[in-house]
């Protein structure tokens, strides 16, 4: 067996993945309105995915740009407005 060492060796082990940060509070205000990804995604203008929807639900690092997309679906789908600051806590 070969013991390797050096840096890069040990990625991905024990170290908190930076991308995960938790469910955001889109996954409340989502639940408040009784909407799914799905909705998000139809009333969305621009282009966004159910993949981009389910991976901002959970958490997952963003670019702002897509989050800026995200906030701007959640909006029309519930005619209310909403910050980016308000839907994700990163």
């Amino acid at each position: 067996m070969i013991k390797m060492k050096g840096p890069g060796v040990n990625i991905g082990k024990n170290i908190p993945n930076e991308r995960d940060l938790g469910p955001q509070p889109l996954v409340d205000i989502m639940h408040e309105y009784a909407l799914k990804p799905h909705d998000l995604v139809a009333h969305s203008t621009e282009q966004i995915t159910h993949k981009m929807v389910q991976r901002a639900m959970k958490g997952r690092r963003l670019t702002p740009h897509v989050r800026q997309k995200i906030v701007n679906a959640l909006m029309k789908a519930t005619k209310q407005q909403f910050s980016v600051a308000d839907v994700f806590n990163y």
